[in-house]
């Protein structure tokens, strides 16, 4: 019984072998363009089968592997001639319906491509010419150039939400620490001055004490240091008939000062 590690073996030596000889591993022979125009490719031409068409040989229902035909739009002219009939002149055939890998072609008349006693059968495969189709295939091509560019400006703007959401947590603590850090800060600050404040009071309180005391101490000098005026500014004559002092008999006159 043949166990996993065994076929896990297996796929190594195979894919070793494959590595060594040179051989592409991805199942592609060209590196990828990312949908966009090769230059050495020709999208004017490209072959498509009959899958379906009427009785009158009017309408044929092309099925094409290269999906490329999609950018058709009914009205559009294409020339065709059949396979392995490469000597006979062009067909021409308008498109009536667009589907993926199919197409409906209206052709007036296959005269110039394919032999009027002959009966057209179904899966007859056809070789398409049609310089409508490179040019939308080219317009195409641009503006998914576009496309490409928008998806990676919304990729780019997906990608910094995505990592806001998932890193949501972390940083919510971030931005909380950061804050509880500012208040911290400001908190010290705060103990701060108002520690200075009770301080500058504390000061204050001293100092107003000993301003008062020296307050007092120039009230006691001013007061000491006052000279006294010797001249009276009011007459003693009544005061001193009430004292019995003699006096004259008349008030004397208040000197002028």
């Amino acid at each position: 019984m043949k166990t996993f590690g065994h076929f896990l073996s297996v796929f190594f030596l195979n894919l070793s072998v494959a590595l060594a000889s040179g051989v592409p591993t991805e199942g592609v022979l060209g590196p990828d363009n990312h949908g966009q125009i090769d230059p050495s490719v020709d999208y004017e031409r490209f072959s498509g089968r009959v899958s379906d068409k009427d009785d009158s040989s009017r309408y044929f229902k092309i099925q094409v592997e290269n999906n490329n035909t999609k950018f058709f739009r009914s009205g559009d002219e294409v020339l065709f001639k059949v396979n392995l009939n490469d000597d006979r002149n062009f067909c021409k055939g308008f498109v009536r319906s667009v589907e993926d890998f199919h197409f409906t072609l209206y052709i007036e008349t296959l005269d110039p491509c394919y032999s009027t006693q002959e009966y057209f059968r179904r899966g007859t495969v056809l070789n398409f010419y049609s310089k409508t189709l490179s040019s939308r295939i080219f317009e195409a091509s641009k503006y998914r150039e576009q496309l490409i560019l928008r998806k990676e400006d919304f990729l780019k703007q997906l990608n910094e939400i995505n990592h806001f959401i998932w890193t949501f947590d972390q940083q919510k603590v971030k931005t909380a620490a950061q804050y509880d850090e500012e208040i911290n800060l400001l908190q010290r600050k705060k103990r701060k001055a108002l520690d200075d404040m009770i301080s500058q009071k504390q000061e204050r309180l001293v100092l107003q004490n000993e301003l008062m005391k020296k307050l007092n101490e120039l009230d006691e000098s001013l007061k000491f240091y006052r000279v006294e005026r010797q001249e009276l500014l009011t007459d003693r004559w009544q005061a001193d008939h009430d004292l019995g002092v003699p006096v004259g008999q008349r008030p004397q006159k208040l000197r002028q000062q």
